[in-house]
């Protein structure tokens, strides 16, 4: 454990008896607590979360500050920003000072226990192993959390914090932001249409990562600077010398923090089919890759999901492609247009279907003939207003509607797809999923990879 960090026997006993204990301080099992503890959380209470009145401002305490955590904090400031957190007091410096009197911590388990009574809310933008133990902790004390994408680092964190946001009742966020946006809506709308017909494939690419992949562990220790906590950094990883070539950001292909070109955009570009075709899970995922090894993501893969027939809707497959790897080119799209860097098509018996950019953010039919006579349906999903997941969530947390991307109803679930994903990519064999059980029934040595060790820090 740190040595910052040090809780005291009255207020580990306090957190503990409502279960939060078992998050914060897990060990090899994820479920671990400390030794002597047992006794006071034999009998733990459920904490539920708390709406507010919409005539005051959330209370919001706020885990990561700089580089996208500093937009975070930006964008839910018009709320009162009651502690922050950053083990990286250089990274958060300009947030740090644009708030002087709010506490600052390193730890944000430290700040969850000693400002539990002053937080109504929590954000977390931290790198992607650190989103469970935050998240959960948060929502174990009764905290509505805005977590940013991917949900988790694997698939048993991300079923897990499901089923911890609903018996918790807390209002949950992820940070896919296009899933509020206009065009998301109405892709779902037309596809509802029947504008394409039923549709059997989707291809979806990006031109991530746009960082370093595919390469070995560094040799040469570097010393820590003298601004960042190294272990608190490492949080529930595995140990390990500090070396620069993981953060800022490059964290993002190594698999003991992040989850690679997958993870840092699947929620984003996948979101929106897999909402409007109600996707859930699939019972069979694969993936081609090249330059994958246990340390980092590949330098480019190519996943295929096998989804079942839902309801109404036909088995469907969808592909994912990154590191300059591309689908095949729709037939009508064109002799004179190309494949932007990154968006989808789906492919339906009546037509193609394309969203364009990271985000969806506008969709055509094609050919061009087809959009100029398609007669647009009425809109039938409500709007986030302004389009902004933030507010949504705000909202939200004072009795307003059910955020879109909230935990239990979908950023859980498709984070599930998106980490289901890695797990092909890693053990580089075709998994046949067992959703129910969260087991991989043609390869139980995967299994391993569904849940990983948390390393007590």
């Amino acid at each position: 454990m740190s040595s910052e960090f040090r809780i005291g026997r009255r207020d580990f006993i306090r957190v503990a008896g409502i279960g939060v204990a078992a998050s914060a301080f897990c060990g090899r099992s994820g479920a671990d607590i400390l030794p002597g503890a047992a006794s006071a959380v034999s009998n733990k209470v459920i904490r539920k979360g708390k709406l507010i009145t919409p005539d005051r401002k959330l209370n919001i305490a706020c885990i990561g500050c700089g580089g996208k955590g500093a937009e975070d904090v930006s964008s839910v400031s018009s709320e009162n920003i009651v502690a922050l957190c950053d083990v990286d007091s250089k990274r958060a410096d300009a947030i740090f000072k644009r708030f002087p009197d709010v506490p600052k911590f390193k730890d944000y388990r430290k700040m969850l226990v000693e400002m539990d009574d002053k937080i109504d809310a929590v954000t977390v933008t931290t790198p992607d192993h650190t989103h469970f133990p935050a998240a959960m902790m948060a929502m174990q004390m009764g905290k509505h959390v805005y977590v940013q994408k991917p949900l988790t680092h694997t698939v048993w964190e991300a079923r897990t914090l499901t089923e911890t946001a609903k018996e918790h009742e807390v209002v949950t966020q992820m940070g896919n932001q296009g899933h509020a946006y206009e065009g998301c809506r109405l892709l779902k709308e037309w596809l509802q249409a029947g504008a394409i017909g039923n549709v059997h494939e989707v291809h979806i690419w990006t031109n991530r990562p746009i960082w370093p992949q595919g390469i070995k562990r560094p040799l040469e220790v570097e010393q820590v600077p003298s601004t960042l906590d190294w272990n608190l950094w490492l949080g529930v990883a595995p140990e390990r010398p500090y070396n620069s070539c993981y953060l800022p950001f490059k964290w993002r292909g190594w698999w003991d923090f992040g989850c690679g070109a997958l993870g840092d955009m699947g929620c984003h570009m996948m979101d929106a089919s897999f909402w409007a075709l109600d996707l859930k899970y699939p019972v069979s995922v694969e993936a081609k890759s090249d330059g994958n090894n246990e340390e980092t993501a590949p330098e480019s893969s190519i996943v295929t999901y096998k989804f079942p027939a839902r309801g109404s809707m036909p088995p469907v497959t969808v592909k994912w492609y990154d590191g300059g790897k591309l689908p095949p080119r729709p037939h009508d799209l064109g002799k004179e247009s190309k494949l932007a860097a990154g968006g989808q098509y789906l492919v339906g018996d009546k037509g193609v279907m394309m969203g364009f950019g990271d985000y969806c953010d506008s969709v055509r039919l094609i050919p061009e003939a087809k959009m100029k006579s398609f007669k647009r349906p009425g809109k039938t999903i409500p709007r986030v207003p302004e389009g902004n997941p933030y507010m949504e969530w705000i909202n939200a947390c004072k009795g307003g509607p059910k955020p879109g991307s909230n935990f239990v109803d979908h950023s859980g679930p498709l984070t599930e797809m998106v980490s289901l994903g890695n797990l092909a990519i890693r053990t580089g064999k075709k998994i046949e999923w067992d959703s129910k059980l969260m087991r991989c029934k043609n390869l139980p040595e995967a299994d391993k990879l569904v849940r990983l060790a948390h390393r007590v820090f």
